[in-house]
């Protein structure tokens, strides 16, 4: 498969240093979040990412979920798909045609990765699961994700975050003491699932390294999301007892929540001792903290009470967010050109690597634009053969 495309064109910047992932090739079938994240996060480290959808059925970020560019709905004006899917290459293949499905296979049999978040069975059944592919590329990591994994009585269940959180148990410790449970926003469980696919996709890699043997990883974003509730499980565990909601309430904090300022802004506080709670007091001193915060805004108030040694900070916006000097000093955004919504802040790893640093080497692709590059730059097609598969429907 090619490497990533230099310059200025489509957004992309040109590397000039050594990428930890470089030479490691992938190819994603799916869409949404947890999957095509897994892909991002790679591919931010110098993988080159192949992601395949079709025209029939494209990514459901491209169509589904706002915001668009100028407000419309398009197949390459959805931010949040872009904002998932940079430094990717995008092809777009028929699975159901004989064509489409013989130049997935070739694309799976050049590649170490293959990651695919559908639900259990599709691969399988469309002729791509991993137990064809091996045949064909014995070193080959797969991994699959969805909400249950891929057996139990209820691998078939579809669903998104909302319902993995609930399915979970967050959302029954998230609310009001006596209100009904709160969903949690979006997809929640899908970030942590593909962080911790990642991972464990390098751990197979690594043993591909030390053993030469590929591997099938079988991920359970309803499994990922209990590692949050280590607390409450170890409760129920041991003293039979089951956590109930407690709105910010914390058994072990003296002052614990969030509390209105002025102009609009709140600030979350948390005091873990009395010890923190008296420096609060004399930090406020003579108003009560409702009075004192009322004068003042977030940011002012979560510098002054940070100073006086309280656990303090302003509850950022999205505005917050793209003017934090935090944020900026470690170049967490990072502006690239997207041929149709135009200019547009893509999120870098949270990690820094000193020798081999991450990168957003290049805004999302378009649907099906990178389908000459990878199909006949990378898999060697000749021009006769690419115009044979693109008449009989193969890149629909």
């Amino acid at each position: 498969m090619p490497r990533i495309p230099g310059g200025a064109g489509g957004g992309a910047r040109a590397v000039t240093t050594a990428r930890a992932l470089g030479g490691v090739r992938i190819v994603e079938f799916g869409g949404y979040a947890a999957g095509p994240h897994i892909g991002k996060m790679l591919a931010n480290c110098g993988a080159t990412v192949v992601h395949v959808e079709s025209r029939a059925r494209p990514d459901g970020f491209r169509l589904q979920y706002p915001p668009y560019k100028d407000q419309q709905p398009g197949l390459d004006s959805g931010g949040c798909f872009a904002y998932f899917n940079d430094s990717k290459l995008g092809v777009t293949l028929d699975l159901k045609n004989p064509g489409g499905l013989e130049l997935a296979r070739r694309l799976a049999a050049d590649c170490d990765v293959v990651i695919e978040n559908m639900r259990p069975g599709v691969m399988a059944r469309i002729g791509l699961g991993y137990d064809t592919l091996k045949a064909s590329n014995p070193g080959l990591v797969m991994l699959s994700t969805c909400n249950m994994g891929q057996t139990g009585p209820r691998a078939d269940t579809p669903g998104f975050g909302s319902q993995l959180t609930a399915l979970a148990g967050m959302c029954h410790l998230t609310g009001e003491p006596d209100g009904p449970p709160m969903l949690l926003y979006g997809p929640y469980i899908d970030f942590i699932a593909s962080t911790l696919g990642a991972v464990a996709v390098l751990a197979a890699l690594e043993q591909r390294r030390a053993t030469g043997k590929g591997a099938y990883l079988d991920l359970s974003q309803y499994e990922c999301g209990l590692m949050f509730l280590a607390g409450p499980l170890l409760d129920f565990h041991v003293n039979g007892r089951v956590a109930q909601r407690s709105a910010n309430a914390d058994p072990e904090a003296v002052l614990h929540g969030a509390y209105p300022c002025a102009n609009g802004t709140w600030i979350a506080v948390s005091c873990w001792s009395q010890d923190e709670r008296r420096r609060l007091g004399d930090a406020i001193a003579p108003r009560s903290l409702a009075e004192w915060l009322a004068a003042r805004d977030a940011h002012v108030a979560a510098q002054v009470l940070q100073a006086a040694g309280v656990h303090a900070h302003a509850v950022n916006t999205m505005a917050d967010l793209f003017s934090d000097p935090q944020l900026a000093a470690r170049e967490q955004w990072r502006r690239r050109t997207h041929a149709v919504i135009g200019e547009q802040a893509y999120c870098a790893p949270a990690f820094t690597l000193s020798e081999t640093p991450a990168e957003i080497t290049r805004a999302a692709p378009l649907l099906g634009a990178d389908n000459p590059s990878v199909f006949r730059d990378g898999l060697g097609l000749k021009a006769e053969e690419y115009a044979a598969y693109e008449a009989a429907g193969a890149f629909k």
